[in-house]
């Protein structure tokens, strides 16, 4: 019989033990008796879904292994479900378990019983720290430091010191406000559309960061962000009225700095298309673009309605031309197969079937209509 060595640490930390450390510990366990080591680096151990482990359970289901030897129950597992359900497991295969640290006997009911308490008490520390993560996220994001993520169009990352502690702010880069000022003075434009503007900027060969020509979807991002707008109090009130939790208070949008959109905890949707629930927060570095600019340019993004691709009609050219006399509404082509010859096609009216409110005539036969002489205007292609 095999014993099976499992290693896992998530991150380098000083107070982490080490992979290496951990198999260290665990050859002493082993002895002189034929071993495999497992190792999972970078995994976190919030679920099993790690290459190295899946491979020792595959080979645990194929037999000939006597032992799992670990340095601490959590390197399996945090989750109580998870690490219950590889015991059960490994039980079911006559394996041990053997934790170095802590000392259980897995054959024995106390012993099952003890391992699930610690287990407990593991997911709670997983938990404890996620919760802390969340918090120390929170807090920070709404005194106005840097949370990471893609730099916006037009700026640079400049490190600063925030209340005794390093961060980072957006320093301006000229050349590429210059083309952001552009953009927001040809949208702020009542029948300019973001087709309008990206065609604009390629005819001039203006291209992004990368080389490319700007995409719609960067355009977008580019209008709705408030990084650029020098935020004052009728940004503050947009924002108010649009469900935003603004986390400054209105004295301190002054119109020179501009604002951070986070996604708040009541956010449901893109804060492109909605900003209810969205966290807004004043931002160390000053913004670009005045107010009125920037709100007549969001307004208009909010007003924008994304139209459904029209539906092809597959069965006839007529769909959607031809009215019911009685009630004014479309006819509809059904078409029901027949085992011979062609499948018999009907015109109804759309509404007759489904809530029985028109009175007019029944089905009618599909050629009875197709084949007569219409007015030019029900030609196809109108």
């Amino acid at each position: 019989m095999v014993d099976f060595i499992y290693a896992r640490q998530s991150v380098d930390k000083e107070d982490s033990i080490s992979i290496e450390s951990q198999i260290e510990l665990c050859l002493r366990e082993v002895g002189n008796n034929q071993h495999k080591v497992f190792r999972d680096k970078g995994y976190s151990g919030k679920n099993t879904e790690r290459p190295d482990f899946q491979e020792m359970m595959a080979e645990v289901r194929a037999g000939g292994v006597g032992r799992i030897i670990v340095y601490r129950l959590d390197r399996i597992s945090r989750s109580v479900l998870d690490f219950a359900n590889v015991i059960s497991e490994l039980q079911k295969y006559g394996v041990e378990f053997v934790s170095i640290t802590e000392r259980f006997d897995t054959s024995t009911p106390i012993g099952k019983a003890m391992l699930m308490i610690v287990m407990v008490f593991a997911q709670l520390e997983r938990e404890t720290i996620q919760q802390r993560v969340i918090d120390a996220y929170r807090s920070r994001s709404r005194k106005g430091f840097y949370m990471g993520g893609r730099v916006p169009y037009g700026y640079e990352l400049e490190n600063i010191v925030m209340d005794g502690i390093k961060t980072c702010m957006y320093r301006p880069i000229p050349e590429q406000i210059q083309i952001v000022k552009l953009i927001y003075a040809l949208y702020s434009q009542p029948q300019t559309s973001f087709s309008d503007v990206i065609k604009y900027l390629s005819t001039h060969g203006i291209k992004n960061q990368s080389g490319h020509n700007f995409s719609r979807m960067r355009v977008r991002d580019i209008i709705t962000n408030p990084v650029y707008v020098k935020a004052d109090a009728d940004v503050y009130e947009f924002f108010r009225a649009q469900g935003t939790e603004v986390v400054n208070d209105v004295s301190q949008f002054i119109g020179t700095n501009g604002a951070y959109l986070y996604t708040g905890d009541r956010a449901t949707q893109r804060k492109a298309i909605c900003l209810d629930g969205q966290v807004l927060v004043i931002a160390p570095h000053e913004g670009c673009i005045d107010s009125d600019t920037w709100l007549r340019c969001r307004r208009k993004c909010l007003n924008v309605r994304q139209i459904a691709k029209p539906v092809k009609a597959k069965n006839t050219w007529l769909a959607g031309k031809i009215k019911c006399i009685h009630c004014g509404h479309a006819l509809s082509l059904r078409a029901y197969p027949r085992k011979r010859t062609a499948p018999a096609r009907y015109y109804v009216c759309s509404t007759k079937y489904v809530s029985a409110s028109c009175d007019g005539i029944g089905a009618v036969q599909a050629s009875d209509i197709e084949d007569k002489e219409l007015p030019v205007y029900f030609k196809a292609g109108s």
